[in-house]
């Protein structure tokens, strides 16, 4: 079986679990793995980015409008910014691994703040002029998804702070990594163990 046929059987069962309610449908954009020319990052090369109609139907509202027009949620009232769990933070659309909750600290401000990206490759920012200010926008490399913003009012050693949305990113805890085929992160959280 080729690895396309392979991707297209996935995605099928994934659709399958999804209409079952077994799955969010925030899992449907999770890539499988693949080989990656980049050590440690997780191969993107074949994925293509859903239309905007895809996207509206897969994506619950917030999701959609914080990813797709640079929405914001409210503070203290989203899914991950009191996540103490260990594991991986992914974009929800593309699946593109993004942060780490070795690198997650409270910031105070009721978001999901992280001292550095997992995979730089995967995290880009741009200068954001709105709201008659400048700030740096961070938005997913592959799916182009908005994020959130970056602050230089981190804690030490980076003194940055990722500032996130929820809504941009789904949780997958370290126990389940190489299931949802990220497996090659697991060896992060086998040495925090220690």
């Amino acid at each position: 079986m080729s690895i396309h046929e392979t991707m297209k059987r996935r995605v099928q069962l994934a659709a399958a679990l999804v209409v079952l309610g077994i799955i969010p449908c925030d899992g449907l954009f999770a890539q499988a793995p693949t080989t990656s020319k980049t050590k440690g990052a997780h191969a993107m090369d074949n994925f293509k980015k859903p239309t905007d109609a895809e996207l509206k139907q897969k994506l619950s509202p917030e999701q959609y409008q914080v990813t797709q027009h640079e929405g914001t949620e409210r503070p203290f009232n989203n899914a991950l910014w009191n996540n103490h769990e260990a594991g991986i933070y992914v974009d929800v659309v593309s699946g593109e691994p993004l942060f780490s909750s070795l690198d997650k600290y409270d910031s105070g401000t009721g978001w999901p703040s992280f001292t550095k990206p997992l995979v730089s490759e995967n995290v880009k920012t741009k200068t954001d002029r709105s709201l008659m200010m400048s700030r740096t926008e961070v938005r997913s490399a592959h799916a182009d998804s908005h994020l959130g913003h970056l602050f230089d009012d981190g804690p030490k050693p980076t003194g940055q702070r990722y500032c996130m949305n929820s809504a941009s990113m789904r949780f997958i805890p370290a126990s389940k990594l190489a299931e949802e085929g990220y497996g090659e992160f697991a060896h992060l959280f086998d040495t925090a163990k220690k």
